[in-house]
């Protein structure tokens, strides 16, 4: 085994665990995601630590769940909403990047980020890449929106945006009503309080349209480090942009140690995808953008093949959650499949939200076409790597991740995971118990969303599914499955129809009591405060609020 083997990460966002040819799909084509599994380890069980892009990355960058590092949230915002929000990944926070940059490896993200630039000012960078163990980022600080497409509904707080236009509007009658009436003798007002009104509804406008009615200005950037390389983003050119640099990534650093972290754009809407790939799958747009991922993913390892690096290179493909059932236009579906799992994106306790993709490859090394069906996390991926680049894992926080080296080569059969929690946002609403002595994968939950409309699957009334408040349901006791034999959920057991019913539901209780024990207080990054749009946070290649930029031209060629 290669003391410090090059590191290569795929992490999708939004792709569900039904989307891929290795997984059952046989309608869209991913033959280098495919090639990957036969030659390497294919993982059965791989859960996110959250069904959201911002938690779900924290807890893989830093192997903790995301209430540990105050990147689960309480409210209904559960990701990072604006480029210029304080919030984010917290400083004192040690990533795996940071840990082998440690031990020698030149560090790198091409691709999505969404865990936040700065904190007091617009160019601490607090928050940024670089500031987490990344020797180079090219990509977006935050993430796809339609927002970023040219005649694309908006997709940011749509439901605020309507009231706050609404709010305006009877502003701006009621200062024309007083102003006519003024004019004809009809009310008798002075001219100071319409004005005052005036300026009042001036003020209110400005106030929330000068971020809202620029998201595509404020939130749909591409970075070079620190520097801002397109402002707004030109999508056509987005993915050969990403390529490019990721290829050029591996060339220079051909003579390693390196990590390259590869965090796509795809599959999250609006799904730009460029001509060369419309209309070429079976499955509209989505499929399409599923089909121009794998082939940026044959492009990447083609790179390794050239550069003579396959067998000296440890490569991971996964999902940062499950797909987004909700992502729809009209009757097109545009959110992705999770199988004959329940549930998708946003939910944090059922299967389809949670279980991802997981592959691994490294010729000579892991098996060849091996499946492990064991619970793992993305958050094991922190462990992994730090156990190959010969580092040490922080004795000071709780790493909530374990080293899948032993279970990916073969020397062990079981996981080393026990439980593992299923938040969402803040609120915990299922937990798994790995029995290993029986084989038996047992699952709680003790809250779940209301589907809308009823029996649905997903929450069509809504963008997403909420954590709490009325479009949750409580149970007591929990609902409880065995996943070993009902992997969809889909038959609830009792005290009647399992004996170990309520042995099982109060070893899990006593569980999420010493789990609980060891949470600490921290600040809350999703906070309303955090995550609202700060003009003096707010990353600009100009003068604000002039932010206009494009220092990429035409330096690179069309796919």
């Amino acid at each position: 085994m290669d003391s410090k083997p090059n590191i290569l990460l795929f992490l999708a966002d939004d792709l569900g665990i039904g989307d891929i040819g290795c997984y059952g799909n046989n309608t869209i084509r991913t033959p280098n995601i495919d090639r990957l599994a036969r030659e390497g380890v294919k993982l059965t069980q791989h859960i996110a630590a959250a069904p959201l892009c911002t938690p779900s990355r924290a807890a893989f960058l830093t192997g903790r769940y995301p209430v540990r590092s105050g990147m689960a949230s309480s409210t209904g915002y559960r990701t990072l909403q604006w480029n210029a929000g304080s919030g984010g990944l917290p400083p004192n926070e040690t990533t795996f990047a940071k840990l082998l940059q440690q031990q020698g490896y030149t560090t790198g993200l091409i691709g999505k980020w969404h865990q936040g630039v700065n904190c007091e000012s617009f160019n601490d960078h607090c928050h940024h890449p670089l500031n987490h163990g990344f020797d180079y980022f090219y990509g977006m600080p935050f993430t796809l929106l339609n927002n970023c497409q040219e005649n694309k509904p908006p997709a940011l707080d749509v439901a605020l945006q309507a009231k706050l236009w609404l709010y305006s509007q009877i502003i701006a009658l009621a200062v024309l009503t007083l102003t006519v009436g003024k004019l004809t003798g009809l009310i008798s007002i002075r001219w100071k309080i319409i004005a005052w009104f005036t300026l009042v509804g001036g003020l209110f406008f400005i106030s929330w349209y000068s971020s809202y009615g620029f998201v595509q200005y404020w939130n749909c950037i591409l970075m070079r480090n620190h520097d801002i390389a397109e402002q707004p983003m030109r999508l056509e050119r987005t993915a050969s942009l990403m390529l490019k640099e990721a290829v050029s990534f591996i060339k220079r650093n051909r003579q390693g140690p390196f990590l390259l972290f590869v965090s796509f754009l795809h599959v999250h809407t609006p799904l730009f995808t460029t001509k060369k790939f419309l209309g070429k799958s079976h499955h509209g747009l989505y499929g399409d953008n599923v089909e121009e991922m794998d082939w940026m993913v044959g492009k990447i390892l083609d790179s390794l093949d050239k550069e003579g690096l396959t067998n000296h290179t440890f490569t991971y493909f996964a999902s940062d959650h499950g797909g987004h059932l909700e992502a729809q236009d009209g009757s097109a579906q545009l959110g992705g499949w999770n199988g004959i799992y329940k549930g998708g994106k946003g939910m944090g306790g059922w299967e389809g939200g949670i279980r991802v993709p997981g592959v691994f490859r490294w010729p000579g090394v892991l098996p060849a076409g091996t499946v492990v069906d064991e619970p793992t996390s993305l958050m094991d991926i922190y462990p992994t790597l730090v156990h190959l680049a010969g580092g040490v894992l922080p004795q000071d926080r709780v790493i909530d991740g374990r080293n899948l080296v032993p279970l990916l080569q073969g020397r062990a059969q079981k996981s080393e995971h026990e439980f593992l929690f299923h938040y969402c946002g803040s609120y915990l609403h299922a937990v798994r118990w790995h029995q290993k002595e029986s084989g038996a994968i047992w699952k709680a939950h003790y809250v779940t969303p209301v589907f809308h409309p009823p029996g649905a699957g997903a929450c069509y009334g809504k963008r997403i599914c909420p954590c709490f408040g009325e479009g949750v349901t409580h149970h007591d006791p929990p609902l409880l499955f065995d996943l070993s034999r009902d992997p969809s959920e889909a038959k609830p057991l009792s005290a009647d129809t399992e004996p170990l019913f309520d042995t099982v539901v109060r070893k899990i209780g006593r569980a999420i009591e010493e789990h609980r024990r060891t949470l600490t207080p921290v600040p809350e990054q999703l906070s309303l405060y955090n995550i609202m749009w700060k003009p003096w946070l707010q990353p600009c290649c100009g003068t604000f609020p002039f932010c206009w930029c494009d220092k990429e031209g035409d330096s690179t060629q069309s796919l």
